[in-house]
């Protein structure tokens, strides 16, 4: 059943009210260190500030073991990346064990985002998922939890439904088990813009940024300026491409990409990280890091603008290959379908 407008407008403002009570307890929550020179920006309009490259949680699921997986964790937080990313399907929950595992002595250490991957068929079930991450993650709340994977035609409507995955968002909140909501997708920003309609505070929007994005369905042209105007930060991923194919071609460096992105009005950018050695790269990257002039952005974009037009090495936006298993279910496809 669809929501009626002024079932939506109770929704928001519960959402809101929550948002107030969240903000007030970020005021008194353990600051993050800020050792490592990691540079700290505003998490939009939330009070709270995070380390602006953040530890994508599914590449820790890719390590060897969970002592491996702590290890990184741990290098990165004494390097200063405070800001850790996961979700409830991340390797069938590895992921967020071995996280949780990592950060049972020091989860006031860090701001730490899961995500519920319902596709918002129902509310009962995101709630479930939600209490099934905090218990993976050895913790009582989480700092943000995000709608995963907005990436198919329906989602919206079914995340907006009555008893939907937006109302399991504004419960949490209000229950005080997670600060602060959002969502994600790679696949199209009408579909971002679409779940951006309906004046649901969100408090962030997970996207694609990176220097091939501006060519073809653009979230950078088309959600950034609308996550401006609604106060909402914006958190970027994909910043090699999701394969790292445009740096195995040769069209750009890892540093290029980095920059380029961090150089977006965007709170944090999720990166995949899972070694020392490419913990060590993003880490002086980083830690160098000035803001791209205008002038460099586009020369940069102008650059890469003939690999970029059709989408052909963003192929989360193009092909069904980086949608998760939940998602594929759904819809009636196999698991690598």
């Amino acid at each position: 059943m669809k929501q009626s407008r002024r079932d939506l407008l109770k929704l928001a403002g519960a959402a809101a009210i929550a948002g107030s009570l969240a903000e007030n307890r970020a005021e008194a929550a353990p600051k993050s260190p800020s050792s490592g020179g990691i540079p700290k920006r505003p998490l939009g309009k939330t009070g709270v500030e995070v380390s602006c490259l953040a530890l994508g949680g599914h590449h820790i699921g890719r390590l060897p073991d969970v002592k491996a997986s702590s290890r990184l964790v741990h290098q990165a937080i004494e390097a200063g990346i405070t800001f850790m990313d996961n979700a409830w399907d991340y390797h069938d929950g590895r992921s967020e064990m071995w996280m949780g595992e990592a950060l049972k002595d020091r989860r006031n250490q860090v701001f730490l985002m899961t995500k519920c991957c319902s596709h918002g068929r129902d509310k009962r079930t995101a709630l479930e998922q939600l209490d099934a991450s905090l218990r993976r993650l050895q913790t009582d709340h989480l700092d943000l939890w995000q709608i995963h994977e907005v990436a198919w035609d329906d989602d919206p409507e079914k995340h907006f439904m009555k008893d939907g995955a937006v109302e399991a968002l504004a419960q949490a909140k209000k229950e005080g088990k997670v600060r602060f909501i959002g969502f994600t997708g790679h696949k199209s920003p009408e579909l971002h813009l679409k779940m951006l309609s309906h004046g649901f505070p969100f408090d962030t929007v997970q996207m694609p940024i990176n220097a091939f994005d501006s060519q073809f369905r653009s979230f950078q042209k088309e959600v950034l300026p609308e996550l401006e105007k609604q106060g909402i930060a914006g958190i970027g991923m994909k910043s090699l491409n999701g394969s790292g194919a445009p740096i195995q071609q040769g069209l750009l460096t890892v540093e290029e990409a980095l920059r380029y992105a961090l150089s977006q009005p965007i709170a944090a950018l999720v990166s995949g990280i899972d070694s020392e050695k490419v913990l060590r790269q993003n880490l002086a990257i980083v830690q160098r890091f000035k803001p791209m002039t205008d002038e460099e952005k586009q020369a940069l974009e102008k650059r890469l603008a003939p690999k970029a037009q059709d989408g052909g090495l963003e192929l989360y936006k193009t092909t069904r290959k980086f949608e998760g298993a939940v998602g594929r279910a759904q819809h009636g496809m196999s698991a690598d379908g």
